[in-house]
């Protein structure tokens, strides 16, 4: 009797070891769902892209494979395996393949194709079998697993503007940065009641930045309050910011505009007191 409670104890007990073992492995397979990222760098007027990536799973090869813009032709396949800290890099060569003008798209794949852990897309615009600037980043690396080290590979980054004016102006300067560069940006200014007032496309330099001045103004502008500026690039929430601008009678007021006029005022007869008292104390005495 006893040796069968020993029997169906020990049993037990090694169903239980393999129940949690078997849920171990199912919660780092769940863990891993998430856990890659690329980024594809090319200058201007080059034939050479270079592909470089993180992957939490560096077991499994990455397949990357670059298509034409019509999506009828794969011009180039790679498969890469990452280092023990999941890092890889490769570079592509544009050559006469490359027949079409227009976005290519890299496709990272990890795993096999129906059950893939990763896959992520970049595009990176050809012309003439001339790479154009580019440094475009996809990412579902999860928070706090990866800390980039280089700058264009936040998934975070994404665009940035600012919004800069003279306390009485009709001009807003809106500038601003993107890691995105072969995309244009349309820049909408909303009215406090929802209506958009003007609406702007600028292109990104080679280095992101861009540029673009706004006229305040005219029918539309004749609501006082914050007005929204949105930049969008891409149908994306880290490449679509706002900022806000106050205006009242069709021109610019700073924040704390009034403050500001205010100290300027103090400080404009503090002055005129203190020139006062000295002249006083330099006058000769009789």
């Amino acid at each position: 009797m006893n040796f069968k409670r020993s029997t169906t104890s020990m049993a037990m007990a090694l169903l239980a070891v393999s129940l949690i073992s078997v849920t171990s492995i199912q919660q780092d397979a769940f863990a891993q769902s998430q856990g890659m990222a690329i980024t594809a760098t090319a200058d201007k007027g080059s034939d050479v892209i270079t592909v470089t990536g993180k992957t939490i799973s560096h077991l499994t090869d990455v397949t990357l494979r670059v298509t034409s813009p019509s999506g009828n032709n794969v011009v180039i396949i790679d498969q890469i395996t990452p280092d023990d800290k999941g890092d890889f890099v490769t570079e592509f060569r544009i050559g006469p393949t490359w027949t079409e003008n227009g976005f290519y798209t890299i496709t990272a794949m990890q795993g096999i194709q129906q059950n893939s852990l990763y896959t992520l897309e970049v595009p990176v615009e050809i012309t003439n079998q001339m790479a154009e600037k580019t440094s475009a980043t996809e990412s579902n690396l999860e928070t706090g697993l990866f800390v980039p080290n280089e700058p264009n590979a936040s998934i975070n980054r994404g665009l940035e503007i600012y919004a800069d004016a003279v306390l009485g102006s009709n001009i807003i300067e809106i500038t601003g940065f993107t890691d995105r560069v072969s995309q244009d940006i349309t820049l909408t200014v909303t009215a406090p009641n929802g209506n958009v007032v003007t609406a702007d496309q600028t292109s990104p330099n080679l280095d992101g930045e861009f540029v673009s001045v706004i006229t305040t103004g005219g029918p539309l502008w004749k609501q006082d309050g914050e007005y929204t500026v949105t930049a969008q690039q891409f149908i994306d929430p880290d490449y679509t910011v706002s900022t806000v601008v106050d205006i009242e009678d069709g021109v610019v007021v700073p924040e704390f505009g009034t403050i500001a006029a205010m100290i300027l005022a103090v400080a404009i007869i503090s002055i005129i007191a203190v020139s006062a008292r000295s002249r006083l104390s330099i006058m000769p005495r009789y």
